[in-house]
């Protein structure tokens, strides 16, 4: 009985619809009646009666659809454990319809790069969706002694991977980083251990890390992008030559060169098994962010990875960075970003290209801009010269004293484009559409929550302007030092104009009482 009438609650949305139902059942039966009673009827009363007969069986199938439609909600908010709905529903919205894993639709995305910009990237997708596929770079990571007696390749960015993917990815940080204290395994830490010994139980690399993914209960699956053992080399303007991806950035600045091209060895290098059929298959591409020449590059130059990446009808991204790179991409815009893909992998690689507008705080761009790191200057015509499409939003954000992407921020313009694809294929009512619109609806309501909450800070701080900008409220203190000063300013020179016209005045009377 309780959760029968957990449908009438007010959050379920459902009582309009019944109501609505209930008023064409009515007017059904009036229209029957009518025409059952009445012996003869003139050829207005048949009209209205068909009309009002009409109207109600209209509002019956209608009644009947949006009950439906909201069922479906239902069943979404239900399972969207990480939305504030579905932390409120619990087991009492999920008692009222069977328990569905609806996230397993969701579109499928493959997200290809490496470092913190692809687990920032699918922080913010794996609120949206279950089926993502992390395509990481393997190469020549250097490694202690006790790592190398293990006996299989560097998989730095898998561990990161498999974190990023986790549901609770602060626990899985702590125990896949967590460092043994004791003898024998001094320095080692749980995820080198841990994926070792998949490799030993599964011959299979590729399969051992599969496998990985399923017995942590992650969401999506991380595969590298080879399995191979290659070397990411960078061939310089002079024609220096860099075997060494660690030593590309240091050997760059010291000669003062710009990197000319990279290349991987050998060149005919193999896709791992799975990659290929996930780029296939997957409805969103991202590339990047990430480091352009040892992250990105390598990726994309593997044997036939850009080749599927150009025969997919995905929607496919490239996310830039927010900053240069010392050593890589010194004064590089945002075309040159996208000429370098171009150049290496060619044409037609990239739909849309995700630039960051956001007002980065000074003191971080000065802390930055010490180590050789430098705004990224947008330059939007010559970048759309490249048949390229860019979305300029703010994505950037301060985490942990860092200039990151806003895994939200991206996840959103992303997924709206996902919507708005299915919206132009009439596919409204398709459980991913819903899937969603949900969740969409779900974070920009956290998201105004957020900013009603900042608001109510400021305006305790004795902020009465409601329309300030990001910019003025973090810099409200010193642009009211510079406003005060200026007033000050002002006013001296005016005091001094009075002072001058006074001084002319006394000059005057001096001269006339001489003569």
């Amino acid at each position: 009985m309780k959760s029968f009438l957990e449908w009438f609650k007010a959050s379920t949305k459902v009582k309009r619809w019944i109501c609505l139902i209930l008023v064409g059942i009515v007017l059904v039966c009036y229209g029957i009646a009518k025409i059952l009673v009445s012996q003869e009827m003139t050829f207005f009363e048949i009209g209205k009666t068909i009309i009002i007969f009409v109207i109600g069986f209209v509002s019956i199938v209608v009644g009947i659809i949006f009950i439906q439609k909201r069922s479906l909600e239902i069943i979404i908010e239900a399972n969207n454990t990480d939305s504030e709905k579905g932390k409120k529903a619990g087991l009492n919205i999920k008692s009222l319809i069977f328990n569905k894993k609806v996230y397993e639709e969701g579109p499928k995305v493959v997200v290809i790069g490496g470092g913190s910009g692809l687990n920032i990237v699918v922080e913010g997708i794996k609120k949206y969706t279950n089926n993502i596929t992390a395509i990481v770079p393997i190469s020549n990571y250097e490694q202690g002694d006790k790592f190398d007696n293990l006996g299989y390749m560097p998989l730095k960015d898998v561990k990161e991977g498999i974190i990023s993917l986790s549901n609770n990815d602060e626990v899985m940080k702590k125990l896949f980083s967590y460092k043994f204290t004791q003898e024998p395994l001094v320095g080692m830490n749980f995820g080198d251990i841990y994926i070792s010994a998949m490799n030993e139980i599964y011959v299979d690399k590729s399969e051992a890390i599969k496998k990985s993914s399923d017995v942590l209960n992650i969401v999506g699956k991380v595969l590298p992008v080879t399995l191979d053992e290659i070397t990411i080399c960078a061939e310089l303007k002079d024609g220096t030559i860099i075997k060494q991806k660690n030593m590309i950035p240091e050997i760059v600045s010291q000669k003062n060169q710009s990197i000319n091209r990279v290349y991987i060895a050998p060149s005919n290098c193999r896709p791992a098994p799975g990659v290929i059929d996930a780029i296939e298959d997957a409805d969103v591409i991202i590339i990047g962010p990430g480091s352009l020449y040892t992250n990105v590059l390598p990726s994309l130059l593997v044997k036939n990875i850009a080749k599927a990446i150009k025969d997919s009808r995905a929607l496919r991204f490239y996310i830039s960075n927010i900053m240069t790179e010392p050593g890589q991409t010194d004064n590089y815009k945002l075309s040159d970003h996208i000429k370098t893909i171009k150049d290496h992998v060619g044409m037609d690689i990239i739909d849309y290209c995700l630039a960051d507008t956001g007002e980065v705080v000074p003191e971080y761009v000065r802390k930055y801009n010490k180590d050789g790191f430098d705004l990224l200057d947008l330059d939007i015509k010559r970048a759309n010269q490249y048949n390229v499409k860019v979305i300029q939003r703010n994505f950037s954000t301060i985490l942990n004293g860092k200039v990151r992407h806003n895994p939200d921020a991206i996840a959103e313009v992303i997924i709206e484009m996902v919507c708005n694809e299915l919206k132009f294929h009439d596919m409204q009512n398709n459980t991913q559409y819903l899937l969603l619109q949900s969740v969409l609806k779900d974070q920009r309501k956290a998201i105004e929550k957020e900013q009603a909450k900042l608001k109510k800070r400021n305006e305790k701080k004795g902020n009465e302007d409601p329309k300030e900008s990001k910019f003025s409220l973090k810099y409200k203190d010193r642009l009211k030092s510079i406003k005060n000063t200026e007033e000050i300013t002002e006013e001296n020179k005016k005091l001094a104009r009075q002072i001058e016209k006074m001084e002319q005045l006394k000059k005057a009377q001096m001269n006339k009482s001489k003569k």
